[in-house]
This record gives C-alpha cells, structure tokens and sequence, in this order.
C-alpha cells in the first residue's frame, strides 16, 4: 500500500511537471533519491500497528494512523520552512501523506474484515472465574459477532473445576495450563485475576507468552467488544469507560516512544560513529582485538537478540563457559575498559540496537537467557521483565545500578516492574535526564 501510495505522488507529480512531464527523465532527475524510501519511513511509524494483540482493532487502528499522518505532515511542514526555497518537493510528499495513511486503512479494514470472522477467531482461555471472569464471559458470550472463540475458564478454586459459570466451562486449575494449551490448541489467553495471582502461574503465563501465546489484559479485551456494541452502552459501565480511554490514549504515547527512538537513536548511532575511530584505538593499544563485544541477551516477550558493544574485558573473559555478571572490582576488566564503563561510552554501539529495534532507550536491562532461567528459579515474577522492551537505560538502572545474586536482582526488580506499571513519557525523559547526570559524573561501573 504504502509502494502504491509512492507511485499515485510519482504520478500526480511528474502530470503537474511542465518541463518533463510523466517520463523516464522524470524520474532520473526529478525527485531526489530520499523521495524513494518514505514508504519505509511511513512503516517506522507504523510499526506498533504490527502487534497481534491489537491488529484486529478498528478503533485503535483509525486512531493511530491519525495519528501516524499529523505528526508526519507537521515534520514534513518544519523541514520545509526551515530548509532553502525549493529545496524540498511539495506536490509529491503531499500526494504521498494524503494516500499513505488512505490506502493503509482500506488495506486494515480489508485486513479486519477477513481475519476477524468467526472461524478465523483464535482458541481463548479465560485465567480466573471470578466476578471478573465471569463477567468477561458474559459480555463475550452476548455480543454478536463474537470477538473471541472462549474454549473455558482456568481457575485455582477447587469447588469451581468442572462446573459451568457464563456458559463455559471450568476447565482445571494453574497447574494443568500447559495440558489445557495443549488439548484444546489455545492460542489466547485473557487475564482476569483481580486479587493476588499464583507465581507459578505468572511464570507459565509469561513463558508461553515468548514462545507464541497472546496474553491478553481486561483493557484490550473492552477495547474488542466496544467496537460490536452500540455508543449508548459507553455511558453505562464507568469500568469499560475507563479501559477504553485507556486503549486509546496508549496509541499516542506508543508511537512517541517509537519516534523517540528512532530520532535518539538516529543521532546516538552519529555519535557513536564519531567516537568509534578514537576508542577503537585505545583498546587495541590496551588490550588489542577484537574491537566490539557481542552477546545474546533476551527482549521483548523473551526474543533472543545480539547486544552489540565496545570489548570493555580481557579476551576470553568467560573461558569456562560460566555467565558472570561485573562485580564492583573486576579483575577482568581492561584499563581503558574502566573509563569506558564509567562513562558508558562502552555501550554507544547499542544505539544500533535501538534502530533495529532490539532495544529501547529506556526500559528494563536486557539479560543473558542463562543468568534469566537462573533468577527465575529464585526471584518469583522475575520473567515479568521481559514483558516490555529492554532499554539502554532504565528506573532500576539509575535507582539502583548494578546488582549480583538473587537478593540484589530481587530489589532491583521490584524497580523494573515499577516502571512497567507506571512508564509514560514523562517518567521516560526523568530517567534519560538522570543518566546523563550518571554518564557526566561518570558513575557507571
């Protein structure tokens, strides 16, 4: 959509061109070779739209790419006053900005209407029947068409296993997730435990979750079942009301975090550049090759990635094979390899990570998988972590710092899912203004 929404701004541009007209001269010398990759810069800020849990989502998908369009045209209005008369299109990128954002709507609509019919719908489990639960499944079980294909409900409660509550059936407790998931081929989970949940179950939740399972919240699950019923009901449930706000006004601040990336990132991976042939030389005058450090660490949702960063340790640190986090005096840590950790220079490659996507600017640390299975066995909820994209840095980083062994991860967690409650904006540019005070007092270890 967005290579035909190119094509339309070729064409409307080149049939206003009094000179060259639509020809192949046109297009050699007309537009410049930038022109040709806004369909790539319109997917960047598309990319939250590409999230299961949401793709079958009207309302949150009209309002994104609302979204998406006016911060769009107001960049492109700023670049265009601000750089030499003429030097920027204006028919093309308008043509473009007006079909971009059309034609991805048709083609979502399209996308909605196919995918989100009733033999299409995924296998759902309901975790809790309780008055949260049960009401979930009454609202579910009414509403027509059907947003979910509810298989039944788990529940801890023995006195409720077996029995029928809002039409659907208690199917086992926490302890046989794994065997329900497997029998009846569930592909959705939906969260409605309203007191204090089992780890257990928190862990197996967040497990199945990595390796494909959409684990769903009560606010995604309104925001469903508000698209099919009639506006009048909106005033009616003040708990629905709130969820729905909630759903919208998270289209915002996703895409801001997104674009907040991208532009740190962007100008992070310039300076990381610069700074590269200066610190490439210290360390092979210090310790000698290789330059970078790569390592296998866990993102969002539990996806192995690559983190990229300048070799701050001897060679062959880990000779034994055994994960070791830095200690306080670490003897494997190289002389310049010291500056470069109190400063965090060490850590400029992993804007690299944050275009790709691997990475935010701010969010939990990203961890290696064995030093994770090792905390989890100790640290209940410590899977929670990865529920969200790591980042460079983060609300435990700066509270905290540094932590070895399950006592000290066990505080710091308690920092990360503070973050993962209450992230916003605000709470964001607060800890990216606290790491540069850490970063210039060089306070990193």
């Amino acid at each position: 959509m967005t290579i035909l929404a190119l094509l339309i701004a070729l064409v409307t541009w080149a049939h206003g061109d009094d000179w060259l007209g639509l020809s192949p001269q046109f297009f050699a010398e007309r537009p410049e070779n930038w022109f040709y990759i806004l369909p790539f810069i319109w997917l960047l800020f598309m990319a939250p739209l590409y999230d299961s849990n949401r793709s079958g989502s009207i309302s949150y998908t009209l309002s994104f790419i609302f979204i998406a369009s006016l911060i769009a045209f107001g960049s492109y209005l700023i670049l265009f006053f601000v750089s030499p008369p003429k030097a920027l299109p204006r028919r093309g990128v308008a043509v473009f900005l007006i079909f971009a954002p059309i034609l991805s709507i048709l083609w979502r609509l399209l996308y909605i209407r196919i995918f989100t019919l009733p033999e299409n719908l995924l296998n759902t489990l309901i975790v809790g029947a309780g008055k949260a639960g049960s009401r979930i499944a009454e609202i579910i079980y009414t509403t027509k068409p059907t947003p979910f294909k509810v298989i039944g409900f788990l529940d801890d409660d023995p006195n409720k296993i077996g029995k029928i509550i809002s039409s659907y059936p208690v199917l086992g407790d926490s302890s046989a997730f794994f065997e329900i998931v497997e029998k009846y081929q569930i592909s959705q989970v939906i969260m409605a435990i309203s007191n204090r949940m089992n780890p257990n179950l928190f862990e197996a939740l967040t497990m199945a979750e990595e390796k494909g399972l959409i684990v769903t919240t009560m606010p995604t699950v309104y925001e469903e079942i508000l698209k099919r019923l009639p506006v009048y009901l909106l005033g009616t449930d003040w708990m629905v009301r709130s969820f729905y706000d909630q759903a919208h006004s998270s289209a915002l601040q996703e895409l801001a975090k997104r674009l907040l990336d991208i532009i740190f990132g962007f100008f992070g991976t310039l300076f990381f550049i610069v700074l590269f042939p200066l610190i490439s030389l210290l360390i092979l005058i210090d310790s000698g090759r290789p330059i970078f450090y790569t390592q296998e660490r866990l993102g969002l949702r539990g996806t192995p990635f690559r983190i990229l960063k300048f070799r701050t340790m001897i060679q062959n640190a880990e000779a034994d094979g055994i994960a070791r986090p830095a200690s306080a005096h670490d003897n494997r840590i190289t002389r310049i390899g010291k500056f470069l950790r109190k400063s965090h220079l060490d850590e400029t490659p992993q804007f690299i990570n944050v275009l790709r996507g691997d990475l935010s600017l701010v969010g939990p640390r990203a961890e290696r998988p064995d030093i994770i299975v090792d905390l989890q066995k100790e640290i209940p909820f410590y899977r929670g972590r990865l529920l969200v994209r790591p980042g460079i840095t983060g609300w435990a980083q700066i509270n905290y710092g540094y932590a070895s062994g399950a006592e000290q991860n066990a505080i710091k967690l308690e920092y990360d899912l503070y973050y993962i409650k209450h992230r916003n904006l605000i709470l964001d540019f607060s800890i990216l203004l606290r790491t540069f005070s850490t970063i210039f007092g060089l306070k990193g270890r």
